[in-house]
């Protein structure tokens, strides 16, 4: 590999090298959503977070296979072993089918994920669609005995596991203190210890998600579904496992201890966790109420902002954090960001008309290899964002006859702007924003340098700013009396 990828894996708690089981396939599993509710912002980071660096991988020439499941039964409303089921909760609530709930939601988060560019995982599994498979993983672990039945729920035996392994290597908790540290909830009297969790839980009369299991009619644990979806689609070993921070336990460590348990063998080679979004400094979750939905967001009716912003502006605003670090979201800090961003397209559009020179006062390639660099740094975005503005620089200079750049230096610069800017951060150009009148005031002046191109007949001037507008997603049509376009 040209340029070697470093990357931090929570588990080893250090920057390792990437290197992939069985390059150049590479296997990629996010836990998705819980499809109880309009998926809010802080998930909304996450996915865009991964959509980034299934990206990247992508572009550096991996076959990815990236699967992002969808929760739509089994997790409990304290993300433990007790409580109601979020999803049959808001049906009952709602007088609807819980698989009507499944479909609002599900259909909502896909609507958001394509609003912010994010590309499709290439497999997209659910809980509910696995319950054959769940059912089979719990046997497998009750056979080696690391799980136990008790009144028609089985539980995955913490201590018992903890002999020959280590709860807690990925969080970096000690079992004795997390014991410590438990209080009993419904439903854990039956359990043999606190940090026991389950893996099939006996549904209540009321419980209106239910299927058939050898031990009684119920539904499968929350941490399951993972296990059994990653290992199906991605082997019992595979490359990549992410997701926000707020998983890593209880969710991620059980999902350890669930595939050693069945299949003797470490699932993940790399973790990798998102950090949390806050808005105005507080922490964003639903059970704060400290929320905003990315409609709010996008059309401003809020009480938080001044006005709404566009998809493609706050992806920006979210790539220049480290996906790693926390982000705060703020009226302040968009409009920053939608500056930055209107700066960079307006940067890129210049470049079309910047007259070839005979040498370079740019070191164009060094600039290009800097952007490598920040990237294979565990993906690190606002670097990546510092050294295309460095480019956007030169390119101004050299509109302004401050600086120069060959034709072959140029070229490379478009290349390498185009393919970060729009494949790899997943940015695109749109006209529903603020910075739509902008945009055609640049492309209606470089339509009248092509027109006064034309009128010289410098047609090698004029194709080139066609060209190259196209390949920026803007199409120009010319008609009898004059040149309109549409932007892709």
């Amino acid at each position: 590999m040209e340029h070697p990828i470093k990357l931090y894996n929570t588990l080893t708690r250090q920057k390792e090298a990437f290197t992939p089981l069985n390059p150049p396939l590479v296997g990629m599993y996010v836990c998705g959503p819980t499809v109880y509710s309009n998926v809010h912002l802080g998930n909304c980071r996450t996915f865009i977070s991964f959509d980034m660096i299934y990206r990247y991988l992508t572009h550096m020439g991996y076959k990815v296979r990236y699967v992002r499941n969808i929760t739509d039964a089994g997790h409990l409303e304290n993300d433990a072993d007790s409580g109601e089921d979020k999803i049959a909760k808001k049906a009952r609530l709602e007088q609807l089918e819980p698989m009507e709930i499944v479909q609002r939601y599900t259909l909502d988060f896909r609507n958001v994920m394509a609003q912010f560019n994010a590309l499709p995982p290439s497999i997209e599994p659910t809980a509910t669609g696995h319950i054959v498979e769940q059912i089979e993983m719990i046997e497998k672990i009750l056979d080696e005995g690391l799980a136990y039945e008790v009144n028609g729920s089985v539980y995955f035996d913490v201590n018992k596991y903890n002999e020959t392994d280590n709860y807690g290597k990925l969080s970096g908790r000690n079992i004795e203190e997390l014991i410590s540290g438990t209080r009993d909830l419904d439903g854990q009297g039956e359990k043999r210890s606190p940090l026991d969790f389950a893996l099939w839980k006996k549904a209540s009369p009321e419980h209106i998600m239910r299927w058939p299991s050898p031990w009684s009619i119920g539904f499968p644990g929350w941490h399951l579904e993972c296990s059994v979806m990653s290992s199906k689609y991605l082997g019992e070993q595979f490359d990549i496992h992410g997701g926000g921070m707020d998983l890593k336990f209880p969710h991620h460590e059980c999902e350890i201890a669930q595939c050693n348990a069945a299949n003797k063998v470490e699932p993940v080679k790399y973790w990798m966790h998102t950090n949390m979004l806050t808005l105005n400094g507080k922490r964003m979750s639903k059970s704060t109420g400290n929320t905003l939905l990315p409609e709010e967001l996008f059309t401003g009716d809020n009480d938080i902002l001044d006005k709404g912003f566009s998809p493609t502006v706050v992806r920006f605003f979210m790539m220049q954090a480290h996906y790693a670090s926390p982000l705060d979201f703020s009226n302040d800090a968009l409009v920053a960001a939608e500056k930055g961003f209107n700066r960079l397209m307006e940067g890129i559009t210049t470049l079309s008309v910047i007259s070839p020179a005979k040498e370079s006062t740019f070191d164009v390639n060094s600039w290009k290899e800097s952007c490598y660099n920040a990237m294979n740094d565990d993906f690190n975005t606002p670097i990546l964002i510092a050294n295309l503005f460095e480019g956007i620089k030169a390119i101004n200079s050299a509109k302004n006859d401050k600086a120069s750049l060959t034709a072959d230096d140029i070229e490379l610069m478009r290349k390498t702007l185009t393919e970060f800017t729009f494949d790899v951060l997943g940015l695109k150009l749109e006209t529903e924003n603020s910075s739509s009148d902008k945009l055609n005031g640049v492309v209606e002046m470089l339509i009248a340098m092509r027109n006064e191109a034309r009128a010289t007949k410098n047609w090698a001037l004029s194709d080139k700013i066609r060209d190259e507008l196209a390949e920026l997603g803007i199409q120009l049509k010319d008609g009898k009396d004059e040149t309109g376009f549409t932007i892709n």
